[in-house]
């Protein structure tokens, strides 16, 4: 019976009146990384208690809400590809996106204001790119540089955030 709850827990077929909460930590990682985490849990208390037991293992120290904010802008980020490229530059513009860069598989993320998300990927579609996915991120405002052993030990910090259950993105400092 508890194997059967289990798995219509985990498929959303049982409906037990919990209600799944979006949460957002921050917290600082070793050598002073910011980090961000979204988090979607139905028990906050278990969440937080075990985000702070990862950070602790990893260096690192949970903060309270507004500790490393600051550190990020809050943007939407609209990734798109196009068969035949122009002038990028051109059409971000026209999309109202402030930023478009190059990834490295030959797409373009087009970076915006928080409330214009929608208008850019659908002007974006109007002017014939494919939108790949669209999102709103927490973006870093400056980078800390790390190598050797004290970037295994922050990235270490990341894959064990990115493997609690409730953690959804994680967002860092780290260049």
């Amino acid at each position: 019976d508890t194997i059967e709850r289990a798995i219509k827990k985990g498929s959303g077929q049982l409906d037990d009146g919990a209600q799944i909460e979006e949460l957002v930590y921050e917290g600082v990682g070793p050598h002073g990384i910011g980090v961000v985490v979204e988090c979607q849990t139905d028990n906050k208390n278990r969440t937080v208690s075990e985000l702070r037991s990862i950070f602790k293992r990893h260096e690192g120290n949970l903060g309270e809400s507004g500790s490393v904010a600051w550190m990020f802008d809050r943007v939407s980020v609209v990734v798109a590809a196009k068969a035949e490229v122009g002038d990028p530059e051109e059409d971000a513009i026209e999309a109202g996106a402030n930023e478009v860069e190059k990834n490295d598989d030959g797409t373009y993320a087009f970076i915006g204001g928080l409330t214009e998300l929608d208008a850019i990927r659908s002007s974006l579609a109007e002017r014939g790119w494919e939108v790949k996915a669209a999102e709103r991120i927490y973006r870093a405002k400056n980078f800390t540089e790390l190598a050797g052993d004290s970037k295994k030990t922050v990235d270490e910090l990341i894959a064990a955030l990115e493997d609690c259950d409730d953690s959804q993105k994680v967002y860092t400092t780290l260049a």
